[in-house]
């Protein structure tokens, strides 16, 4: 049996990125729960068990989690991960975890800290190796998608998406008013430039490019003015759509890289 198994690690966030994560650290023969807020503002919803917020459950890759007020008296491998209201991590100091991932992907810390569990790794900028955390993952695209960083930090926003296919700005939609969102299509969905993705206030929005949509905000969610509401993938395939995207694979690779580098699994 490896020695993995049963070890608790439990990850802030649960949206696309956080869930490649979940996915891969449960592969590896951890449990894990995930901590997420009231209303997850996720627009890759077909790959991100922070749905289960919304319906009750989400299954991404055959992995099912359920949102719970509290961990079930009974825990069995293959079990659904447990999804709990708490971004805070109020929950911590009983869980006890032997790892904690910070997956919110906020580009700032939301709180996170060293003492938190014994080993914490980080996603993205806004941590520093050793202050905030005791490893950083890179998460820009480019060479270093994925690193470990045990000191300093990791790439500084840029407010520019990376490139797909050649695109970067021009295939991410981003909310022109504050309101409901209400969607023109569904994910999946295959649009032209010019074509209407999503509308906010009467404020029709519609692609600039060619592609599919690969993500597009929960209907009817309130969103701010230059939030991230959709995505169009330039390449076309549809079955992107639905499962984790090589760059939550690579970044996932990473926090789990951390963990055993660490020695989460012996930490208890």
């Amino acid at each position: 049996m490896s020695l993995l198994h049963g070890e608790l690690v439990v990850v802030r966030g649960a949206g696309d990125l956080a869930t490649g994560c979940i996915l891969r650290l449960v592969r590896a023969g951890f449990r894990v729960v995930a901590l997420e807020v009231a209303e997850p503002s996720a627009i890759r919803r077909t790959v991100s068990l922070s749905e289960a917020m919304y319906e009750g459950r989400a299954r991404v890759e055959g992995l099912e989690a359920w949102r719970c007020e509290a961990l079930p008296a009974t825990w069995a491998p293959g079990d659904p991960v447990p999804i709990l209201l708490d971004p805070e991590g109020r929950c911590l100091e009983h869980l006890r975890p032997v790892a904690l991932v910070d997956a919110i992907l906020a580009k700032r810390n939301l709180g996170t800290r060293l003492d938190m569990a014994p080993v914490v790794v980080a996603l993205g900028p806004g941590f520093e190796a050793g202050r905030d955390a005791h490893a950083v993952v890179e998460t820009n695209r480019g060479h270093d998608l994925g690193r470990v960083l045990l000191a300093g930090c990791a790439e500084p926003n840029t407010g520019v998406p990376g490139l797909i296919a050649g695109r970067g700005g021009e295939r991410v939609i981003h909310a022109p008013v504050a309101g409901s969102v209400e969607p023109c299509c569904a994910i999946g969905d295959f649009v032209k430039a010019g074509d209407p993705v999503l509308s906010i206030q009467g404020v029709m929005v519609c692609s600039a490019i060619d592609g599919v949509v690969r993500g597009l905000i929960r209907p009817g969610f309130v969103a701010r003015a230059g939030l991230k509401v959709a995505d169009v993938d330039p390449r076309g395939e549809r079955e992107h759509c639905f499962t984790v995207s090589d760059k939550a694979r690579a970044i996932a690779g990473g926090a789990l890289e951390a963990i055993l580098m660490l020695g989460a699994g012996e930490a208890r």
